[in-house]
């Protein structure tokens, strides 16, 4: 992976991801080929952090179904990142 936005996709919006900001911790959707090194590297050029941790986990997409047609399919799998900032360091994603 090269460069930053082609491993981070975006940040992760939900009630356990803001109670997790104030732990020092975010969550970024990544890259599913992208590896913990790269995520380290890509948020620590992005935002000029320094990071202590990076965690990773696949999810997988659920299956969907139309009801008119009966057909079915799937949501994309997707890979979060929980990436944990060193004391000191913050992110400015949601303040204005």
């Amino acid at each position: 992976m090269k460069d930053a936005t082609s491993v981070l996709r975006r940040p992760v919006i939900s009630e356990k991801t803001y109670a997790l900001m104030n732990r020092n911790v975010y969550v970024f959707v990544v890259d599913r080929r992208a590896t913990k090194i790269d995520v380290r590297r890509a948020v620590e050029r992005a935002f000029d952090v320094r990071v202590d941790k990076v965690n990773t986990l696949n999810r997988k997409g659920k299956a969907t179904r139309n009801r008119r047609t009966n057909q079915t399919g799937h949501h994309p799998d997707t890979k979060r990142a929980f990436v944990t900032l060193h004391p000191g360091d913050r992110i400015d994603l949601f303040e204005s």
